[in-house]
């Protein structure tokens, strides 16, 4: 409670210096000019704004770059152009769409929004941060962006771009992962907000950091705000934002059972609630201590389908990254055994063919099985 009281103040009192002039506000006619000259050409930001299409494109740029984003966009505005045939779509084809593009909760948060919006809202995206903060998916920065860019509110953003140009050009040192830092960070995004422009401004700020005040070498003789930057002054932009030190990442072992029975394969479907939640996958997990490969994959397609099966050669093996951890991955073929594949720990099972698994959406990981197999 001491902490959110602290944090509020800290908010409350920037607001105030900024509002006094104590706290000095960014020039916000170079900036609006530099963005007029030199905002990307973006497919979601064409004219007129259609709110749903901003709302799809910052769900799509959470943690993904542009460039990446693209043709993810196309493909998918083009298969539901509406939020009404969003809201009709099956999940299994919207995560089909989504397939690649990683962190899926977005994607089965989108889905569910989408059919609130058509069940609460008669089809219209909200156009308050309050009201847009109420659907799936939507927490403060989406809510701000889709506020001010598609519906001209007075919101503000702060996204990692905007944080970073923050720190810079307020000198900013504590670590932005702390709340005290954060609250500040929104504060002083609020206080320079130009009113009535909040859109574009929000732009310009998330494309100068993307573009311009990146993470390592900025160019800082394009800035249309250097000099007003308090860390280029003292010779440390490229030190801000601070960060503590970053723990060591963990490994684990994981294992996947490539399991044959008359020409197909088993495949299960992850719990919706949980990681990579709704894709489809070969059943495995992860291994636990002193325990071997093959102990582990009996133990899970035990566990996750009350099945028994008996462990073959090593299919392929993959690395893969995720945001806090790594893993390997160990996919091995199988024989089914006995018994008859039940739900047990996954949402639901299938035995399909090797083109047929096409079909379905699959995290990365499990799409390098397939290519192995199709490969042999």
């Amino acid at each position: 409670m001491l902490v959110q009281r602290a944090v509020r103040n800290t908010y409350k009192r920037v607001v105030e210096l900024a509002a006094r002039n104590v706290i000095s506000r960014l020039p916000t006619a170079p900036l609006i000019r530099w963005a007029t000259r030199n905002l990307r050409d973006l497919v979601w930001r064409a004219e007129p704004r259609d709110p749903y299409r901003v709302w799809v494109s910052e769900i799509m740029l959470q943690q993904t770059q542009a460039a990446t984003v693209i043709p993810y966009f196309y493909r998918f505005t083009e298969r539901f152009p509406t939020v009404q045939a969003l809201a009709q779509a099956p999940l299994d084809d919207v995560l089909k769409l989504w397939e690649g593009l990683g962190y899926y909760a977005r994607a089965r948060h989108l889905h569910r929004a989408a059919q609130k919006v058509v069940a609460e809202f008669d089809g219209r995206l909200p156009d308050t941060v309050e009201e847009l903060s109420k659907l799936p998916g939507i927490g403060r920065y989406t809510a701000g962006a889709i506020a001010s860019i598609a519906f001209g509110r007075d919101a503000p953003v702060v996204d990692g771009n905007v944080r970073r140009v923050l720190c810079r050009l307020y000198a900013i040192r504590g670590d932005v992962r702390q709340s005290k830092i954060q609250s500040q960070l929104w504060a002083l995004a609020e206080a320079n907000l130009p009113k009535g422009k909040a859109g574009r401004w929000n732009e310009a700020m998330m494309e100068l950091g993307a573009t311009v005040c990146t993470p390592r070498s900025p160019r800082c003789d394009e800035c249309p705000l250097a000099s007003s930057c308090r860390a280029l002054a003292l010779g440390i932009q490229e030190k801000l934002p601070a960060r503590a030190d970053s723990k060591r990442t963990p490994h684990y072992d994981v294992t996947a059972a490539v399991i044959r029975k008359r020409g197909r394969v088993l495949i299960a479907r992850r719990p919706l609630g949980g990681m990579l939640g709704g894709l489809w996958e070969f059943p495995g997990g992860k291994k636990k201590h002193r325990e071997s490969l093959e102990e582990c994959l009996q133990r899970e397609i035990r566990e996750e389908l009350g099945i028994e099966i008996v462990v073959g050669q090593l299919v392929t093996r993959v690395e893969h990254a995720y945001t806090h951890f790594r893993i390997t991955l160990h996919a091995f073929e199988c024989r089914h055994a006995r018994g008859r594949p039940r739900a047990i720990q996954v949402a639901d099972w299938r035995w399909v063919t090797l083109d047929g698994l096409d079909r379905f959406a699959f995290a990365v990981t499990d799409r390098k099985i397939i290519e192995a197999l199709r490969a042999t």
